[in-house]
């Protein structure tokens, strides 16, 4: 795992920035509507929305005067392909001790 990863795990970690994700996956969506939707405020919207952008999860999209936030899906695949490659290392590893364990 690169260093990279550790900020956006550390902004995913958090259960409302994690909900604000998922509800963004229905669509793109202002700071506002996120908060009609989510048992949270406006402003505690903001500023995990702000968490998000930092780390390249979400960028802000300006509709009219509206600012509507969008994910970057690229950015959560590379993520995703970097979790797999983790996986695909331990279950390299735990075939290996198997196969020890079964010829002792």
């Amino acid at each position: 795992m690169t260093t990279a990863l550790v900020p956006v795990f550390a902004a995913l970690g958090d259960e409302t920035r994690w909900s604000i994700l998922a509800a963004l996956g229905d669509g793109d969506a202002s700071a506002s509507a996120l908060a009609a939707r989510l048992p949270v405020t406006r402003q505690a919207i903001a500023k995990h929305l702000a968490v998000l952008e930092e780390v390249g999860l979400v960028e802000p999209v300006r509709v009219g005067r509206e600012v509507r936030f969008r994910v970057l899906g690229s950015h959560l695949a590379e993520t995703a392909r970097q979790l797999d490659a983790v996986g695909r290392q331990w279950e390299a590893r735990l075939a290996a001790i198997k196969e020890i364990a079964e010829h002792l």
